[in-house]
């Protein structure tokens, strides 16, 4: 089949990760390569960013600056243009120094007269020593002069994000970028107005970048992939772009963001835009997808695949067996800009950094979740429900062919939950090969993670984990079918701190039937294991009911009504629910998250909980030395 003329290129829409590629392509790319295909990739949202926060794209930002009239002009817009100068001087070096080629560079932005400061460095004016010292030293020390320059120069780039969004599109964002137009939007109209208004800057670059992706891969398919809503209004664009430039090119829309909201598409415009669009894993339907489009497949055998015959939403799905994880393939990021990816430090959360600072290889152990119980998730999406695992020797083969590709030891895996019994054979393979990496993902903390497990994991070159704790009670624990208890939760994550790694709890609020009183006990809980060591990292998510979770689909289970979606046929997810405990839970959310930020920094561990809420809550129900007692047991 390799002989016929069809190349395939594979694109990131803005906006993603700017420290490392989003997966998808690279995913995708490896295994058609596999089948012979000829297969290419770029990363569009990491190629607008380097365009727009350029010496080019801060002169066309000044442009549009002057023209806003002076008494309209916020703070971060005032002093670019009175700093523009200094911004065009430094924004190329900083750029490179983000990119790790210049680290000489942390001297001078550390310096404090290099970068422009901008309305975002006020953020650093809560960390004033109150005796004159060092205001950052309880973040970064002496010696972190690296970090600290990372952390001024990503204020600097927040500051001209700012000043973007002020007077070129205030719907720019470095993650989610346009998400209200897309996220379980139940009509496509307001997406469909953006797309059909006059350009933004940031339009007209993304549109330039799409032309010469398109000159110079020439490709006959392009496949779009959408993880998230805020890929999606780019994604769009970016299709526009193509179909305007030459109809004939095939575009294909697929992703996370199509596999959760688009699952009953019936809105006809959005093939205006895309010629497809296929549900779950992308190998079997883009195989059967080109098979159809070389005549050797009927489009009756399509698979997992929508399309508009008639002027009418179609979707085709010929039942065959998915492709089995152990035969996708290695991912290969050949094509995307290793070097040029952007080491940012947003936030000072020790696990969060991980997330935004440095270039992770990402790979998953195994293909969906084992556990797949749990009552808030998407368990009966496939890439929940569907669990396939791999030979331990494959993993660490792919690996080994991932680093020798990129020259990077680091992975994160990315997996819903790592099952233990693939990590310890995984940890077994790595060291009996004598390999030397760093890694981390998301598990369950089940009791399976023994002290001389999570010991290995360490040695194999774990440095942390992160795993879902969400309501610390038990009684919601039982009713969201984690099969985790809170003392247990606390001795696998003191096991995981006692073997040098960090630890990250997943903790969620807002959850059907939870009390105030639940509340003050989880925070309580919470407290406790900071004290105790046994987690070092936390964040509190509102709980989001979504229509494909076990919540969703069932609320009478769990005590709650649900409010019936609007009329629309195009995006479907979040929906909303009525719980009778009427619970103000955005208020508690504030308090949860004050506290939770202290706890971090080592700050009001020894204070009664009570004490972060804003208004009267009732006593911890918690004994205070519970988690003391459970690590004792």
């Amino acid at each position: 089949m390799a002989h016929l003329k069809q190349r395939v290129l594979s694109v990131i829409p803005p906006m993603t990760q700017l420290n490392t590629p989003y997966p998808s392509t690279a995913y995708l790319t490896g295994f058609l390569r596999s089948r012979g295909i000829d297969a290419v990739q770029e990363d569009l949202a990491l190629a607008l960013v380097l365009k727009l926060f350029s010496v080019s794209g801060l002169e066309a930002l000044r442009t549009l600056a002057d023209a806003l009239a002076p008494n309209k002009r916020s703070p971060s817009t005032r002093v670019f243009l009175e700093q523009y100068p200094r911004y065009t001087a430094t924004i190329t070096a900083v750029i490179a120094f983000l990119q790790g080629k210049d680290s000489t560079l942390a001297h001078r932005i550390c310096g404090g007269n290099f970068l422009p400061e901008g309305p975002r460095f006020d953020s650093l004016d809560v960390y004033i020593d109150p005796d004159g010292g060092d205001p950052l030293a309880w973040a970064f020390g002496a010696l972190g002069l690296q970090d600290r320059a990372r952390h001024l120069a990503t204020l600097y780039l927040n500051d001209l994000a700012d000043v973007l969004r002020e007077v070129a599109d205030p719907r720019f964002e470095f993650v989610r970028y346009a998400e209200s137009l897309a996220q379980s939007q139940p009509s496509f109209d307001p997406l469909a107005q953006a797309l059909a208004a006059p350009c933004t800057l940031v339009d007209e670059t993304l549109h330039a970048l799409t032309l010469a992706a398109l000159a110079k891969h020439e490709p006959q398919v392009v496949l779009i992939s959408a993880p998230f809503p805020g890929n999606v209004y780019a994604a769009f664009r970016m299709a526009q772009t193509i179909k305007t430039h030459n109809p004939a090119i095939i575009t294909v829309l697929g992703g996370g963001f199509v596999n959760t909201e688009l699952r009953e598409l019936g809105e006809a415009r959005v093939f205006d835009f895309f010629d497809y669009i296929t549900l779950d894993d992308g190998e079997r339907p883009t195989l059967a997808l080109l098979e159809h489009l070389r005549g050797e497949r009927s489009a009756e055998h399509l698979i997992r695949t929508y399309l508009r015959e008639h002027g009418k939403v179609h979707y085709i799905h010929h039942p065959e067996p998915d492709i089995a994880f152990a035969e996708v393939g290695t991912p290969t990021w050949d094509g995307l800009p290793i070097d040029k990816y952007l080491s940012i430090l947003d936030m000072l959360n020790p696990m969060h950094r991980l997330w935004s600072d440095g270039r992770w290889n990402k790979l998953t152990v195994a293909h969906g979740c084992y556990w797949k119980k749990c009552s808030f998730c998407d368990t009966s999406l496939d890439y929940i429900s569907r669990y396939d695992g791999v030979a331990a020797s494959t993993l660490v083969d792919r690996m080994e062919t991932i680093i020798a590709e990129t020259g990077q030891t680091g992975f994160h895996f990315v997996d819903e939950a790592a099952p233990p019994k693939a990590l310890r054979a995984m940890a077994n393979e790595l060291l009996a090969r004598n390999r030397a990496i760093s890694w981390w993902g998301n598990i369950r903390f089940e009791k399976s993670f023994t002290p001389e497990l999570c010991q290995l994991l360490a040695e194999s070159g774990c440095i942390a984990i992160s795993g879902g704790l969400e309501v610390a009670s038990d009684r919601l624990l039982k009713l969201m079918n984690k099969g985790v208890s809170v003392d247990q939760v606390a001795r696998v994550t003191h096991a995981f701190s006692e073997a040098g790694i960090l630890v990250h709890a997943y903790l969620m609020y807002g959850f059907p039937t939870q009390t105030v009183q639940d509340t003050v006990d989880a925070l309580e809980y919470v407290r406790q294991l900071f004290e105790a060591g046994c987690i070092q990292s936390g964040f509190f998510h509102r709980f989001v009911c979504t229509v494909h979770s076990p919540v969703g689909k069932d609320p009478q289970a769990y005590g709650v009504e649900l409010i019936p979606l609007p009329p629309g046929n195009f995006a479907k997810n979040d929906v909303g629910f009525i719980d009778p405990t009427g619970v103000d839970h955005d208020e508690l959310g504030r308090a949860l998250n004050k506290a939770l930020y202290n706890f971090m920094h080592g700050i009001g561990l020894e204070e009664d909980v009570r004490s972060w809420f804003a208004q009267h809550v009732p006593k911890p129900r918690v004994s205070r030395h519970f988690i003391t007692k459970a690590l004792q047991a």
